[in-house]
């Protein structure tokens, strides 16, 4: 695979939704209708004013949005010079006494706009005589109808062409379906046209009230309704047939009709028969005649039969429609044809599918009911998929019965995926959509889960990768209106908005109820999903392009295991309420102030998602976690910063994102390891984290983020048998590394067998879904992953995406020129970091003292460093920090563990080397965002470095303002000046 050469647009498929497609339905509309009639017909049609109603309320009637307009002119003169200037979709000559002048007004208004529809409105039946020996030869005319007082037949007229002129494109853009009536008679068609067109715009509106997500779907999904077509010949019908044959609904057929331009007594039968005959599958097909004779014909080619002149005629059409076509309710009956159950709709009739006896799916089996009743509800796919197979296939009814339970579950799976659904327990355990708990915004977290399930449903991952699966984790969102329901409803906005105090804060939270129906949805839920999860935090501010508010907030993993599911549902709802609690700590606290923002902005969505991984020996973790960025701030030979980097590590990725000691690589040159074998075993992986299942009954609230949590050492990952293609073993007798964990050697965790020797494609995947994301994204992107080697239901291994974050950069960088490095007055030199700009109002630098530092005290550092922070937050002053290894490390064994709170007001962060403590450039992702985000100076100086360069001495001469056991406080005489070179990224500082 050349990823070189792939492009989002050459491999992005887009799937359309039910949206898109409603939305490309019908795009010829009627909208300006001409009238051309006498004064006195005219008159007799609008009813002193009263037409217009009656057109817009057939409309209403019938939830069609927009009404076209009439514009009405009485003679040909002035119909000439409407259409001079104005344009209109369709014309109506009404023919009143005098029908040669309407004929030579229709031939005058044809010559002038011959592509625009002309319909001929006959006043009364006593006319049609004339009009249906003349018809043939009034080839300028498209239609005649026959008007007798009915204002319905105008719609039927308007969707007559629209429909003649939308049925190619709708069939086949959005599966439409057609209806098609054979017939001659202008008196008949006037008649069932206005009929068939009520009873379809009817049925559909049921069905658009059952499922139409908002107002503008409604509108959109009526769009979808069977087009009617209306033929007169047998030619013509037979065109009909085989151009929409994967389309057609039913056939409607007069017996006697014109077939080789003469009129056959015949037609009706041999199209009815060419019909049944050339369909795949069987449709409905009504004969209709004046002569009851033909009743017995009907019968004996299977079609139903309607007398044409039956006191009941629209009775009788409607009887067929809803019986045969499957409008109205599905009625289960028994084998003696009495009804048992009704189905008002979709969700009812495969609840009472489950449950209704076997001999009911025979009778409706044999007689095509079930996907009859599909079709007529648009429920295409699956329709198709029933039709094709019959009764005498299943050995029993039970059989049948989970055969079609599943083409149900499975079409309808189909429709949803890469989309956000409604909550529904039947879907809360696919990992190929996200369940919408409860209304609002999905957050910043949320919302980047849900690009990426779109985004991989309209591309062929299994294409590309075949060696692995591209998934998401089993996803499902508290959308952040709860967050606002909660705290209304149980009166908290004084009490958690104007307490500084985090712990009264948070027991104000757990004390409050949630409503109640997201109580039972998450019971719901912990019924339906038995994995280990993640509630996650997702504020509206979250992952955001201008402020990532990374790691601010609060996840709580939970192992979800315990016997009682009234724990698991404790578990889950503490959870819950402590990720909302989770705005008010002192971290977030720190973090509103240094952005500016209010915290009262801020609103919470809770993201619940099945945790990646395997039980191994009472610990669930996956294989590999990670971190893969698209843009590189410490590139190494001949890497570029756009070809990015990643960080993995064993077990759960709290270890990778805390940034301890994990393994660094170029997805683009996965084999490139500038270190030795001995700095390898020194910062090699020796923990790692996992979910604790034996601790099935946890506390939340006393144990916080960690409290199912537990570090294990490296070594219980290979009694697991999880570190066969992710560590090396050191021969000590060739000084080497060997793949795998064979011999008695240290393991070194650095991937070899899956980025060396390419068991599996994650480089390349990892390169690849940079590259496409960071496309589709339009900026540098941050990607959280897991690896689950265990074979998945297909035999592949899964690689999972966790999240997605653009990477902050400040794009707008201003040209920085060091000047002279080497001059006396320099205090940093830095040659590996980040930041742009310069800086002149610094006095203040914070250091560790390095004389005293203490590796097994950093926790300590961190504390007193906060305190001094909170000196700077009171005096609005910035400072210079400085430190030895890693800054917010959650390893307190490689850096200075602090939290962005305290540092908040730090303005560069220096990282230092020093003898035994060395460098590698790998900070914590979640630290990484803030610092980056905010344009923070973050920068390197290696122990000895031969060109970096850290002057410490200049600082025992400047004013000692505070000191605490292991940290001071100096201040300088005058401002320090400050220049980062982002582009190049070095630093200078000289005072």
């Amino acid at each position: 695979m050349d990823i070189d050469k792939i492009t989002l647009a050459s491999i992005y498929k887009r799937t359309k939704n039910d949206r898109d497609i409603f939305q490309e339905l019908m795009p010829t509309k009627i909208k300006e209708v001409l009238l051309v009639a006498t004064l006195y017909d005219s008159y007799t049609i609008v009813r002193e004013g009263q037409f217009s109603d009656k057109i817009f309320g057939e409309y209403l009637q019938l939830n069609l949005y927009a009404a076209p307009r009439f514009t009405s002119v009485n003679s040909t003169d002035d119909a000439l010079l409407a259409l001079e200037h104005r344009d209109f979709d369709l014309i109506i000559v009404m023919a009143g006494l005098d029908k040669n002048t309407a004929v030579k007004t229709a031939r005058a208004i044809g010559k002038l706009r011959p592509r625009v529809p002309l319909l001929l409105l006959a006043n009364n039946n006593s006319d049609l005589r004339y009009f249906q020996a003349e018809g043939r030869k009034l080839d300028f005319i498209d239609r005649i109808f026959v008007w007798n007082g009915n204002s319905n037949v105008f719609l039927a007229m308007i969707k007559y062409i629209e429909d003649k002129k939308n049925v190619e494109r709708d069939t086949q853009n959005g599966n439409v379906r057609v209806i098609l009536l054979v017939e001659d008679s202008i008196q008949y068609y006037s008649r069932y046209l206005p009929m068939l067109y009520t009873t379809i715009m009817t049925q559909t509106q049921i069905l658009v009230q059952e499922d139409a997500k908002d107002e503008l779907h409604k509108i959109l999904k009526m769009r979808a309704r069977p087009k009617v077509i209306l033929v007169d010949s047998y030619e013509d019908a037979v065109r009909i047939i085989n151009s929409y044959r994967r389309y057609m609904l039913c056939v409607i057929s007069d017996v006697k009709f014109e077939k080789e331009g003469k009129e056959d007594g015949d037609a009706g039968i041999e199209l009815l028969k060419y019909a049944k005959n050339t369909l795949k599958y069987p449709i409905p097909v009504l004969l209709q005649s004046q002569d009851i004779a033909n009743a017995s014909r009907a019968k004996a080619i299977q079609a139903d039969f309607i007398n044409k002149n039956s006191e009941s005629l629209s009775m009788d059409i409607l009887n067929f429609l809803y019986r045969k076509l499957g409008f109205g309710n599905f009625i289960f009956k028994g084998k003696d044809g009495k009804p048992i159950a009704e189905a008002r709709n979709l969700l009812e009739f495969q609840d009472k599918f489950k449950d209704v006896p076997g001999e009911v799916l025979s009778y409706h089996g044999r007689r095509n009911s079930f996907s009859t009743w599909l079709m007529a509800r648009g429920e295409i796919n699956m329709a198709e998929q029933l039709r094709s197979v019959k009764t005498e296939d299943f050995e029993s009814t039970e059989e049948l019965r989970r055969f079609c339970l599943d083409v149900f579950k499975t079409v309808r799976f189909e429709r949803l995926k890469g989309t956000i659904v409604n909550f529904d327990s039947f879907l809360l355990n696919s990992n190929r959509l996200i369940v919408r708990l409860a209304k609002g915004s999905l957050g910043g977290k949320g919302r980047g889960i849900a690009f990426m399930c779109n985004f991989m449903e309209n591309i062929d991952f299994h294409t590309l990768i075949p060696e692995m699966n591209i998934r998401i984790p089993g996803t499902a969102v508290i959308g952040a209106l709860e967050f606002d329901r909660f705290v209304e409803g149980n009166n908290l906005y004084e009490d958690i908005y104007s307490l500084n105090d985090y712990k009264s804060i948070r027991q104000h939270i757990l004390e409050s109820e949630l409503d109640e129906k997201i109580r039972e949805r998450l019971m719901e839920y912990v019924k339906c999903v038995d994995k280990p999860l993640a509630v996650r935090s997702s504020g509206l501010f979250e992952d955001s392009l201008l402020q990532p508010f990374s790691g601010v907030y609060a996840t709580y993993l939970i192992p979800n295991n315990h016997p009682d599911i009234q724990v698991r549902y404790n578990q889950l709802e503490t959870a819950v309420k402590l990720v909302y609690s989770s705005i008010f700590t002192e971290s977030a606290q720190a973090y509103f102030d240094a952005v500016h923002y209010k915290i009262e902005e801020e609103k919470m969505a809770v993201v619940i998602q099945e945790v990646v991984g395997q039980n191994y020996n009472n610990k669930f973790y996956p294989t590999i976690s990670g971190v893969a960025q698209s843009y590189n701030y410490y590139p190494i030979s001949y890497m570029q910063p756009e070809d990015g980097f990643s960080v993995a590590a064993v077990g759960l990725g709290m270890y990778v994102v805390g940034g301890e000691n994990s393994f660094r690589f170029c997805p683009k040159y996965p084999s490139i390891n500038h270190t030795t074998v001995g700095d390898l075993m020194r910062d090699s992986q020796k923990s790692f984290y996992a979910i604790d299942l034996s601790m099935s009954d946890i506390d939340l609230v006393t144990g916080g983020e960690d409290a199912a949590i537990k570090k294990y050492r490296i070594r219980e990952a290979e009694k697991d048998g999880t570190l066969e293609h992710s560590a090396s073993s050191y021969l000590m007798e060739n000084d080497d590394l060997v793949p795998g964990i064979q011999g008695h050697g240290p393991k070194v965790i650095n991937f070899a067998n899956i980025l060396k020797y390419n068991y599996l494609p994650l480089a390349e995947t990892l390169q690849l879904l940079l590259k496409l994301f960071k496309e589709a994204m339009g900026s540098p992107v941050e990607i959280e992953y897991a690896l689950d080697l265990e074979p998945a239901e297909n035999g592949l291994p899964t690689f999972y995406l966790l999240q997605i974050k653009p990477l902050i950069r400040v794009e707008q960088q201003v040209n920085i020129d060091l000047g002279q490095k080497d001059d006396t007055n320099v205090f940093l030199y830095a040659e590996r970091g980040m930041g742009n700009g310069k800086v002149k109002t610094i006095k203040d630098v914070v250091y560790v003292d390095t004389e005293k530092f203490d590796r097994m005290k950093t926790r300590q550092m961190a504390a007193e460093i906060g305190k001094l922070n909170q000196y700077f937050e009171r005096k609005q002053k910035e400072y210079i920090l400085i430190g030895p290894g890693r800054w917010g490390s959650r390893d307190p064994f490689t850096g200075i563990p602090v939290l962005w709170a305290h540092i908040s007001k730090a303005r560069v962060i220096v990282e230092m080397g020093l003898p035994g403590f060395p460098l590698d450039a790998s900070l914590g992702s979640h630290f990484f965002h803030n610092v980056t985000s905010m344009n923070v100076g973050y920068f390197s100086v290696p122990h000895q470095s031969n060109s970096a360069k850290l002057n410490m001495e200049v600082l025992s001469s400047q004013k000692l303002v505070n000191e605490t056991e292991f940290i001071k406080h100096v201040e300088f005489e005058k401002p320090l000046t400050v220049l980062m070179n982002g582009k190049e990224r070095r630093a200078l500082i000289h005072y």
